[in-house]
């Protein structure tokens, strides 16, 4: 397909067989997997509880609703991107409701090549999901080690009667002689005086 050696993992929402075989041929194994197809709202929501999907692809409308809430519902789920199909008269007014939630949407029907560039953008959101994610892991560590580092400072602080300067050069002092991160430093402190 595309990106790097990324397998994207897709839901299929569609009660339409034809649609379904089309695209099931737009989905090969080496850029998607798993693809799961289900053909109404309530197994698409029973789905999206036991599996997190890259990919949320509706067909709307279903036998039990129109999709547009699932849509919805879907992309609040972290790292998922949701392409919603509609009919072209009700394209507008679809559009501007799903949009702003974050979801693709595209008229139908829906020529092959089109459906195609909607793969792109999808894979296209969903690595930046990815990187934001990763970043925001990558934040989420600092922070804790800040929080540790600081819990250490105060225990050289109260134990060892150093000043906050004092307990924070010592953290980093021992980091760098020994090759290690702060974060381990402090681990230790903590552990030896609690």
């Amino acid at each position: 397909m595309m990106f790097s050696a990324q397998t994207y993992s897709v839901l299929v929402v569609s009660a339409a067989q034809k649609f379904n075989d089309i695209l099931a041929q737009m989905l090969p194994g080496s850029d998607y997997y798993p693809v799961t197809f289900v053909g109404n709202v309530a197994a698409a929501r029973r789905e999206l509880i036991d599996r997190a999907y890259d990919f949320v692809i509706v067909n709307a409308p279903l036998p039990d609703d129109s999709g547009i809430r699932l849509a919805i519902d879907a992309e609040d789920k972290s790292g998922t991107v949701v392409l919603l199909l509609v009919r072209s008269e009700l394209y507008e007014q679809t559009s501007e409701k799903v949009t702003p939630q974050g979801v693709f949407t595209l008229a139908k029907p829906t020529p092959a090549q089109v459906l195609q560039q909607g793969l792109r953008w999808m894979a296209s959101a969903r690595e930046r999901l990815r990187r934001l994610e990763k970043k925001a892991t990558t934040v989420e560590e600092k922070m804790e080690e800040i929080r540790l580092v600081n819990r250490a400072k105060w225990i050289l602080i109260e134990q060892l009667k150093m000043t906050e300067t004092d307990a924070h050069h010592h953290i980093e002092k021992q980091a760098m002689d020994r090759c290690v991160s702060r974060r381990e430093i402090a681990l230790g402190i903590i552990k030896t005086y609690s």
